[in-house]
């Protein structure tokens, strides 16, 4: 046989046009796009610190996942809000205590995080800085003070100069009166507290509604939550919050933190972004 004589399978598979790596590697792309899709609206999601009203437990700068099938799914669950879901599917309540990351009420239409304090039907009231759930006081207790190292993430303009302090070791830091509080279902946690504040320290008394929820942050004087009605709900001159939240709009619970920064890493300085990292809040839980 002939160098140029060949079998009919052989003129088959010389005919095959050759793959193209670039369809392959597009086509490997968005299969991994909707692998990281479907993980974060059903199982997993990030979430970033933006604020400190979650203070002492949450700080600026601390990152931690989120899951997402505690409480069911809704649109919510997945990216930009998509409306696919409708309603909530596999719902659950949460527990008190619980720290949730939630959409927060139209007009403030973005992701909040806050702690679970009243359920549906529950009544509260805040009276000189002690929530009252259900007509009986949840237990506060002083502890030793917060103290926080002034950073990037949280500097003199932040800390106003009544909390401006110095550690033992002559650092300066923010220094805050701290708590402990202890919900009826044995929950703890910490919260600070900066002082008299009638807007927030003394309130109504709040009837949880079906199908909501009633949240704080732990950061009681500078956390816009359940104590003040959302947006569209606040009439002129009064300050808004987060309203009742509706279940729908959970997206997840916050369960362990990940990565926390104290914002003095420059990104063209790598070694920075280790003496950056808060290391000891990596890796803790809730």
């Amino acid at each position: 046989m002939s160098d140029t004589d060949s079998t009919p399978a052989q003129n088959r598979a010389r005919a095959k046009k050759p793959r193209s790596e670039t369809r392959e590697t597009l086509s490997f792309l968005l299969k991994l796009a909707v692998v990281v899709l479907v993980f974060r609206s059903f199982v997993f999601a990030p979430f970033s610190i933006p604020s400190e009203s979650m203070m002492p437990r949450l700080l600026i700068g601390d990152y931690l996942f989120i899951s997402k099938w505690n409480y069911g799914y809704s649109r919510w669950s997945l990216p930009w809000g998509w409306p696919l879901i409708p309603g909530r599917i596999f719902g659950r309540d949460p527990a008190r205590g619980d720290v949730v990351v939630f959409r927060g009420p139209p007009g403030d239409d973005v992701d909040v995080i806050k702690r679970v304090i009243g359920l549906p039907g529950d009544t509260i009231q805040v009276r000189h800085g002690q929530v009252i759930l259900n007509g009986v006081p949840v237990p506060k207790q002083r502890i030793g003070d917060f103290l926080l190292p002034l950073s990037p993430n949280y500097g003199t303009d932040a800390c106003e100069t009544q909390f401006q302090d110095v550690d033992a070791g002559g650092k300066p830091v923010c220094r805050y009166m701290q708590f402990r509080e202890t919900l009826p279902n044995g929950k703890s946690y910490d919260v600070l507290d900066k002082g008299e504040m009638p807007d927030r320290d003394d309130t109504k008394v709040y009837n949880v509604p079906a199908g909501h929820v009633f949240v704080m942050g732990d950061n009681r004087d500078n956390s816009s939550d359940s104590r003040f009605p959302a947006p569209a709900d606040a009439l002129p001159g009064e300050s808004s919050g987060m309203g009742y939240v509706p279940l729908e709009r959970i997206e997840g619970k916050a369960v362990v933190g990940f990565w926390s920064t104290d914002g003095s890493a420059n990104w063209l300085l790598p070694w920075t972004w280790f003496t950056a990292a808060r290391w000891s809040r990596i890796g803790a839980g809730f």
